[in-house]
């Protein structure tokens, strides 16, 4: 998942460099029957290799549209529903999924291999607009030199948080403009409930958190952790990110450390699901079907986990070492029901932002 500035994810998950599949210069508009162009966040990456296996197999090309980050492409995926950038939508994830579905963003397809995909991740099982391809936890990650150094446990809980031990520690992003940020936003409500989150955020507040725009300025130039073997550029030793980053710190290092140098609060995680769909209006409807059950091979899903930083959804696809090493998924992280995320998104984010930001 990545950094889906809202929501990106990527996530968030925009802790890896990015590779171009295809053209992105906006002259192929997919019409060419040969075509599939794709409309993702700036976080999409996979494997060169990969993309050319299905290309070979299927005949048909690939062209990737990165829109930004999650957030700005469904909303532009919006914006140009009767005439739509492209065929499929990579990328929307469970905290815009309501808004995608009541924006009838995607016309229905049922994804072969759909049957291999945890049923806790097919969100929209009964009408299969979207078809879920990977999930993340976003989760506070702290600095372990800092902590060992001043001989202080690191925090666990969201709770832990609001404590004088861990006064002026913790950056986070803004949940109006960040996928990260919303998240955290979203794990706090889904622990305190509708009327005790805003009361945690006073406390956060009175206990120093830091708010930024986005996931890189609070990940690069405010956390004092390692940034992927370069030197750290601040201060703070906590900073909300994804429960994936710790393999990135190890996997991107200049001399690779034989431990990760940040830690994951496990009992701070919200998950993340991100969805595909074929848009509603695709011109190439046919060549669309088959990259959303290119999506779900064992070739793909297991490509992603060093390219995006995410966890594959179908079981059995193996995730590499250094996941199951550094950055396992959360055991019990927090969940929202999209009803209840569709409910309540807008009006949570308009309190927090009164609340925070004033």
């Amino acid at each position: 998942m990545q950094n889906k500035t809202l929501v990106a994810v990527a996530a968030g998950l925009g802790l890896v460099a990015l590779s171009a599949c295809g053209t992105t210069d906006g002259k192929d508009s997919g019409a060419a029957s040969k075509t599939v162009t794709v409309v993702s966040h700036d976080s999409w990456a996979v494997s060169k290799n990969v993309i050319k296996d299905f290309e070979k197999s299927s005949g048909y090309k690939v062209r990737v549209l990165k829109d930004g980050d999650a957030g700005q492409a469904v909303n532009k995926a919006i914006l140009t529903k009767d005439h739509p950038q492209g065929d499929v939508l990579f990328g929307v994830d469970n905290t815009l999924l309501s808004r995608a579905l009541d924006n009838g963003l995607f016309q229905p397809y049922e994804a072969k291999g759909l049957g291999q995909v945890d049923p806790a991740h097919q969100l929209d099982a009964d009408k299969h607009r979207v078809t879920p391809v990977d999930y993340g936890d976003i989760c506070v990650n702290y600095d372990k030199a800092y902590f060992s150094a001043h001989k202080l446990t690191p925090p666990q809980t969201f709770a832990d948080l609001a404590k004088p031990a861990y006064k002026n520690l913790l950056v986070t992003e803004n949940a109006a403009t960040s996928s990260p940020g919303l998240g955290f936003l979203l794990g706090s409500a889904a622990r305190f409930g509708d009327t005790g989150w805003q009361g945690y955020w006073k406390k956060l507040e009175a206990n120093g958190v830091k708010v930024v725009d986005g996931w890189e300025q609070a990940y690069y130039q405010e956390f004092s952790g390692s940034s992927e073997g370069k030197k750290a550029g601040g201060d703070r030793p906590l900073v909300v990110s994804y429960a994936s980053s710790p393999p990135a710190e190890v996997i991107y290092a200049t001399k690779r450390p034989s431990t990760a140098p940040t830690g994951v609060s496990n009992g701070t995680c919200f998950r993340q699901t991100e969805f595909a769909g074929l848009l509603d209006n695709a011109r190439n409807t046919k060549g669309g079907k088959a990259f959303i059950d290119f999506l779900l091979t064992r070739e793909f899903q297991q490509d992603m986990p060093l390219n995006m930083f995410v966890y594959p959804v179908v079981k059995g696809a193996k995730v590499p070492a250094e996941f199951t090493e550094y950055g396992p998924a959360a055991e019990k992280p927090a969940t929202m029901a999209p009803a209840e995320i569709a409910a309540n998104r807008d009006q949570w984010v308009k309190a927090w932002t009164s609340l925070v930001l004033k």
